[in-house]
């Protein structure tokens, strides 16, 4: 798993950003990866998984019961379950929990490469925010006489 945080900041060369801009480009990076890992996966699914999918995502609680019922029906012993529980610091009763799960899960059984995905997605990204973090953090400050 990967976070983005003043780690990442510091992993990509943009440790220097000023603290203003730290909030906004990191959910600019997370919205990219959304973005483009979402892209990668759409690749090769019939609309049937996509419309499902979707609406897994959108929360749609009916097409999420129906989904969990039918692929993971213990779905509260999957390991997977308990670490959206304690990540989230919801309660397991949570409907933002199980809908995490479902979203989760769906991946593991239409897109079992999906981890793979997101990380080759990742790098692709860091490797262009490094190729131009000049550019991000603009010219060097003079210091004020």
């Amino acid at each position: 798993m990967f976070q983005l945080d003043d780690q990442f900041l510091q992993d990509i060369g943009l440790a220097d950003l000023p603290d203003e801009q730290k909030k906004p480009f990191l959910q600019h990076v997370y919205d990219q990866l959304e973005y483009r890992v979402g892209v990668r996966l759409s690749e090769g699914m019939s609309d049937a998984q996509l419309e499902e999918f979707e609406s897994i995502i959108d929360r749609k609680p009916e097409v999420i019961d129906a989904w969990v019922a039918q692929y993971a029906p213990d779905f509260t012993a999957d390991e997977l379950f308990a670490k959206i529980v304690t990540a989230s610091g919801l309660p397991d009763t949570d409907p933002r929990v199980k809908a995490e799960f479902a979203a989760t899960k769906w991946l593991e059984v239409n897109r079992p490469d999906y981890r793979d995905v997101v990380a080759a997605t990742l790098g692709e990204l860091k490797q262009e925010i490094g190729q131009n973090k000049d550019a991000i953090l603009g010219p060097p400050s003079t210091p004020a006489e």
